[in-house]
């Protein structure tokens, strides 16, 4: 897989960083936890995380800046590799979730009843997540929900990036991944939704170029880009913030927020309603950082200008 070039300043500053997963380290994983049992396998990343805590400077002074915001100290190391670790931990916790392995998790739902009456007035809805938590954590509640089914809209190096993790892990997995970026990909977002599926996106990071729209976020200001938002303008659906919180051990809570529904808004409303549910997205955020707090996954400078 080819990497961004860490030199091109044009790039945002996530972009530019080295890809540090390994396929083969991946499988490894794996085929430890299917093995032995998530016990075992989480003994192994004890020591990848304090790998990245002493040999990842430049994540590890991010992930500081950013625990001072939200947990209103300053941060200790264990407060780093607790950061570290939870992010390790929802990357191996895959292996079960997308091996249907749900059993082994307690798995809470909160906002769920809105979000199942919404589709159920009319079909598919829209998710907008973020690095924060885990998303496969949506694969238990889909489970358990006849039809409920979820197709990813993401850029075609993401995909590529995911199917080949998908495939490492299970390739009976693999997800509707719709490529974005392309001109048919609203086409085939809109089909997805009539067809009533959940269409999920991720809407916290750009990709250098793109529109933003600046709103207060943890105490300072933050740029959002505006692409994912206009998108759900066009589809006219609701969108709801879907976040999968890793509260430790085996726990987590799945969060769903209604943000906007913008199959009521008139195209001469569009920017105001745009820029009232980015700040919304924004503020929902935070208050799930401050529940939990070492789940933010973005290791990069988030409040740096653009």
């Amino acid at each position: 897989m080819s990497l961004p070039d860490p030199t091109d300043s044009a790039q945002p500053e996530w972009m530019r960083r080295q890809e540090r997963s390994n396929l083969a380290i991946l499988r490894l994983m794996v085929w430890i936890s299917l093995t032995f049992g998530r016990g075992i396998g989480r003994v192994v990343l004890h020591g990848v995380a304090a790998y990245f805590v002493l040999f990842a400077p430049a994540a590890r002074r991010a992930s500081r800046a950013y625990l001072r915001r939200v947990l209103g100290r300053w941060a200790l190391w264990r407060d780093g590799f607790r950061h570290v670790f939870s992010f390790a931990s929802t990357i191996h916790d895959r292996i079960y979730l997308l091996n249907d392995r749900f059993d082994v998790f307690d798995i809470q739902v909160h906002g769920g009843e809105a979000l199942i009456e919404s589709v159920r007035s009319q079909p598919g809805a829209l998710l907008v997540g973020a690095h924060l938590g885990s998303f496969e954590v949506l694969r238990a509640m889909g489970r358990g929900k006849e039809g409920l089914k979820v197709a990813m809209m993401m850029y075609e190096q993401n995909a590529r990036k995911i199917n080949a993790t998908l495939a490492a892990i299970n390739p009976k997995a693999m997800q509707d991944i719709i490529s974005l970026g392309q001109m048919e990909s609203m086409l085939e977002a809109r089909d997805k939704l009539d067809q009533g599926y959940l269409v999920g996106m991720l809407a916290d990071r750009s990709l250098g170029d793109d529109a933003t729209h600046e709103v207060e976020f943890l105490g300072s200001p933050a740029a959002f880009p505006l692409g994912p938002w206009r998108m759900a303008a066009m589809l006219r659906r609701p969108v709801f913030l879907m976040a999968g919180l890793y509260l430790g051990g085996n726990r987590y809570e799945l969060h769903f927020v209604e943000l906007a529904d913008f199959s009521k808004v008139e195209r001469s409303g569009r920017d105001a309603a745009i820029r009232e549910a980015v700040q919304r997205y924004a503020d929902s955020l935070a208050d799930l950082c401050h529940k939990a707090p070492y789940n933010w996954f973005n290791f990069f400078d988030f409040w740096q200008k653009k």
